[in-house]
């Protein structure tokens, strides 16, 4: 195509107020369609649509008022930009039906095309229909925040009284990078409402988590947690255990000595640096908020929630679940 013809091209414009005027003044004097739009410079299918779309009284009452055709006009340009957020009436459904199952926007999105290869959206998306369309929704998400918000970090350093504490600093890259499988973290949940505790166990590879709860947060009482825990789970996937420095570790060579394994601990206050069992507490306070009574929960519904969070697809782990990758390990050895 020539410049000559680009040039040529004939840009469309949408009417303006004065000529939804002349239009109106057109009418009144009864001139037709054709005379109306040659004034002004249009086509005659122009000033029809314009009748018919922005004035339906138009044809009954044969009156046209510009000024609320040129509003009508306006609104339809606004939205005429804003494309619905999640149109597929079953990608709405299948969204709603893992919100309630504790998923996140991002499992979700990442798990639909394995589940239904047709079907494709990203959690953006799945954000924005949330806050938008269905914040009734919000209750579910893993934050619940009326508004969305980015993670602050605070740091400090204070000192700790562990026996033997060999710092995560001296930890293995084999760990570090999580190349290989057998590497936990440990953290523990307590309540204000009881001395019960919920003590949380975390595989770095595979995200597998376990979940048990204790009578106290004592060290002698974390220390046979974590051996009974570990005790159904093959001997070659347990290998280390990064701890914090709360004084309920203080056993840990202990665990240690029973376990064959070796244990490490973050720096004071920096919890980031065992994020996995972190964010796995997130996971379980969505099930046990804050303020829960332990004491009250049965040890079935922890094996619930247990087994709800290791049947999530999981982004790292190519939208697979912490059970799945279990279960192929398994099969390997």
């Amino acid at each position: 195509m020539s410049n000559n013809t680009i040039n040529n091209k004939k840009e469309y414009k949408h009417l303006t107020l004065k000529e939804r005027e002349i239009i109106s003044m057109g009418l009144m004097s009864k001139r037709s369609q054709s005379q109306i739009a040659k004034q002004i410079g249009r086509h005659k299918s122009t000033i029809s649509r314009e009748l018919s779309k922005y004035n339906k009284n138009y044809i009954n009452k044969m009156k046209y008022f510009p000024s609320k055709a040129h509003k009508k006009a306006k609104k339809r340009k606004i939205f005429s930009h804003k494309k619905p957020r999640i149109p597929n009436s079953n990608i709405r459904k299948y969204i709603e039906q893992k919100l309630i199952l504790g998923w996140s926007p991002e499992q979700i999105a990442g798990r639909l095309s394995i589940d239904y290869p047709d079907l494709k959206t990203n959690y953006e998306s799945i954000y924005q229909y949330i806050y938008v369309e269905r914040r009734n929704l919000i209750e579910y998400l893993p934050k619940q925040r009326k508004k969305r918000k980015k993670r602050c970090l605070n740091k400090k350093n204070r000192k700790t009284k562990i026996p033997n504490r060999v710092s995560i600093d001296y930890r293995p890259e084999c760990i570090n990078n999580k190349k290989e499988i057998g590497h936990w973290e440990a953290d523990t949940m307590i309540s204000r409402q009881c001395k019960s505790a919920i003590q949380v166990l975390f595989e770095r590879k595979i995200k597998l988590i376990k979940i048990l709860k204790l009578v106290d947060k004592s060290a002698k009482t974390m220390r046979h947690g974590i051996i009974n825990k570990f005790k159904r789970i093959p001997k070659n996937l347990i290998k280390s255990i990064t701890y914090d420095n709360g004084t309920e570790n203080v056993e840990h060579e202990k665990t240690n000595n029973t376990l064959n394994t070796k244990s490490y601990f973050c720096n004071p206050y920096h919890s980031w640096e065992k994020g996995g069992v972190e964010n796995s507490i997130g996971l379980i306070r969505r099930y046990l908020p804050k303020k829960t009574d332990f004491a009250l929960i049965n040890y079935r519904y922890i094996k619930k929630i247990e087994d709800l969070i290791n049947n999530r697809p999981r982004k790292c782990l190519d939208y697979k679940t912490p059970n799945e990758m279990l279960e192929y390990c398994n099969c390997c050895t």
